[in-house]
């Protein structure tokens, strides 16, 4: 069984909750996990601008996924910063590019999840893992979430993210905050429940 770990960061967050659900994953026996990045669509220069170069030299070494290897693999797990309560452009132009393997249901039957990050509490972390799935299922995804098993989205002890959709993370406005404890945990409980309904289909 295969699982792709699939991303777009920019300040480096989504890279770091991207890790956390690989490690879940791969305590699922038999389970091979690849984390990759989609294409970058921003200047350099602008990514000098608004400060994310630097950020990005921690991934920089992670291969580009491209649109044809998708059907390689049992499941996927998208990953992508939030943008005005959607996902970011870099992976919508990249799923933009999928429309050959929608014509022919090569992703149908796949197991699908969704992680995010947004700058603030309420920035719109259920709006774009929603919008996302609305993508997958034109794919024929078979979407997995982020239980209430894991006991950690009811902490209400510290503003943490995580909801039934998937695995999230505050960034902070200027994307100071790191994932907490509890957030990466999140993502883990997510990459392994992901793995392990994988596994359960791909055993039929």
């Amino acid at each position: 069984m295969k699982t792709l770990v699939l991303f777009y960061s920019t300040y480096g967050h989504i890279y770091k909750m991207a890790e956390a659900i690989a490690e879940g994953a791969r305590e699922v026996a038999g389970n091979e996990v690849v984390i990759k990045r989609v294409p970058e669509t921003l200047t350099t220069a602008l990514l000098d601008q608004i400060g994310a170069t630097q950020a990005q030299q921690a991934f920089a070494h992670l291969p580009v996924a491209t649109v044809e290897e998708l059907p390689q693999y049992d499941a996927i797990l998208f990953g992508t910063p939030t943008r005005y309560g959607n996902l970011c452009g870099q992976m919508q132009s990249f799923l933009d590019g999928t429309g050959g393997l929608w014509a022919k249901g090569a992703l149908v039957g796949k197991v699908g999840g969704v992680f995010v990050s947004t700058a603030t509490q309420h920035g719109g972390q259920e709006t774009t893992i929603r919008s996302f799935h609305t993508e997958l299922l034109h794919h024929g995804f078979v979407i997995v979430g982020l239980p209430y098993s894991w006991q950690g989205q009811t902490n209400i002890e510290e503003i943490t993210g995580g909801s039934p959709y998937g695995a999230s993370t505050i960034a902070g406005g200027k994307g100071e905050r790191q994932p907490s404890a509890n957030e990466l945990e999140g993502a883990r409980f997510q990459g392994r429940h992901t793995a392990e309904i994988a596994r359960k289909l791909a055993a039929k």
